[in-house]
């Protein structure tokens, strides 16, 4: 309740642009309790919030006056080593995960920055570090446990209302709360070699044309991610770039080191890089090499697209608004993507645009609430300019945007089936505190 001393800590979220005020929230100890808080709320005709890690960008995980079901106390993880299988719960948090896998070389796909939850993550798709080696986060999943509007909980697996189970695969929580989530893991590390190399924003130009035909014909085992950026004041940097612009290469090879070191020689030759740190590595240090660029608290405003391709116009654009950043701590990231992401049938699960190449998310970060208006601009006029090469979007990365960029995330053929879902699963849309797919009964 709000005249309680944790109140306040416990509605907030990771993003410090949104400050929203529910009437209760209740922090979750097990099914038992998600169950009767879904049961309360219906039978109170109260606005719900999911908030599982609370590091989605939209806020959805807190409302205004309404309840908040906080899964964040839910943390259990049990690994199978033999059969490479985790059972976790959706407060599980990927630095705990991965602790908890690579205790036997294992892993799954997770998210780039350690806080992130597992749950939004995986349920809207999820790209990561070994998305072109193992596929998404949804694409390892093997069976959930949901609590439907209605507060009962259903298995859907492949087997077992395997309708379902396709619509969760990427259709966020529309459909009910996941209480449990089961993934295959496969043998990562516990060393990768991964990283990154840095240039001059001067030199980009003739870096990314060169990455991009660098990475053309890579194996899945690696995955790049391009990041224009302020060089912030960190000690793995030299001192003459502090508040430079650089535009990086980050890296991850989940193969053998030696076969890695091999492949990447050409890039680490390539120009005058002023900084290389690729290098094998932890895979948990991998995984949180971007936590420090993405503290909790601050001002967050992010859009995003996938895109068809690094053409040069594209990547003449993409320099041409990273040299107009309007806050230190923001960035323009470009995930590759491919690999066994893309060999995995589109119709396989509700998550979309598996044929695209790249997705750029405008990652616009800063301190002071009063200068919303001049960073948020500069997003949206960057995004307006990247448009052209745009092809969908990804439901992780979208902030409070509407129908239609829903829409553009799953198509019509999609969200058509995703609505019959809906109608069947949550026909009141209940659960609408999302990247919302609307019932039509």
């Amino acid at each position: 309740m709000p005249s309680a001393p944790e109140y306040d800590q416990a509605r907030k979220i990771w993003n410090g642009m949104i400050d929203r005020r529910p009437a209760v929230i209740v922090q979750c100890s097990g099914v038992a309790d998600v169950i009767n808080a879904v049961n309360f709320a219906r039978e109170s005709r109260l606005v719900v919030a999911v908030r599982g890690g609370g590091h989605n960008v939209a806020g959805n995980a807190v409302c205004d006056a309404g309840m908040m079901i906080d899964l964040s106390k839910m943390k259990s993880i049990r690994v199978d080593p033999v059969r490479r299988v985790a059972r976790a719960e959706p407060g599980v948090i990927w630095r705990e995960f991965d602790r908890e896998a690579q205790t036997f070389a294992l892993g799954t796909t997770g998210g780039l920055v350690s806080t992130t939850g597992i749950a939004g993550f995986t349920l809207g798709g999820g790209i990561g570090w070994l998305v072109r080696k193992h596929g998404l986060a949804c694409d390892n999943l093997l069976s959930v446990d949901v609590v439907t509007a209605d507060g009962k909980m259903l298995t859907a697996s492949p087997s077992e209302n395997s309708d379902l189970f396709w619509g969760i695969r990427g259709g966020g929580g529309n459909f009910g709360i996941v209480t449990s989530f089961e993934y295959k893991l496969h043998p990562v590390g516990p060393i990768v070699l991964g990283g990154l190399l840095a240039h001059r924003a001067e030199d980009g130009r003739a870096l990314l044309r060169f990455c991009r035909d660098f990475i053309k014909d890579a194996p899945t085992e690696l995955t790049t991610l391009i990041v224009y950026l302020t060089a912030p004041p960190a000690p793995f940097l030299p001192t003459e770039v502090h508040g430079k612009q650089l535009v990086a290469i980050a890296l991850c090879y989940a193969g053998k080191i030696e076969d890695g070191e091999k492949l990447l020689k050409p890039l680490r030759k390539f120009g005058k890089p002023v900084v290389d740190h690729i290098q094998p590595m932890p895979y948990s240090v991998l995984q949180s090499m971007f936590d420090e660029a993405a503290p909790p608290g601050v001002q967050n405003y992010w859009k995003s697209s996938y895109i068809n391709g690094l053409t040069d116009s594209a990547i003449d654009t993409i320099l041409e608004r990273g040299a107009k950043i309007t806050s230190p701590m923001s960035a323009i990231h470009v995930h590759q993507l491919g690999g066994t992401m893309r060999t995995i049938p589109e119709d396989a699960t509700a998550f979309s645009h598996r044929d695209a190449p790249f997705i750029v998310n405008l990652v616009t970060t800063w301190q002071d609430p009063s200068e919303n208006q001049k960073h948020m601009a500069w997003t949206r006029d960057s995004f307006a300019a990247l448009e052209k090469f745009a092809v969908g979007a990804y439901v992780n990365f979208l902030g409070e945007e509407g129908d239609e960029r829903v829409k553009a995330a799953y198509g019509e053929r999609k969200l058509r089936k995703l609505t019959s879902l809906k109608n069947k699963y949550d026909p009141t849309n209940f659960f609408h505190m999302n990247q919302n797919i609307k019932p039509n009964t």
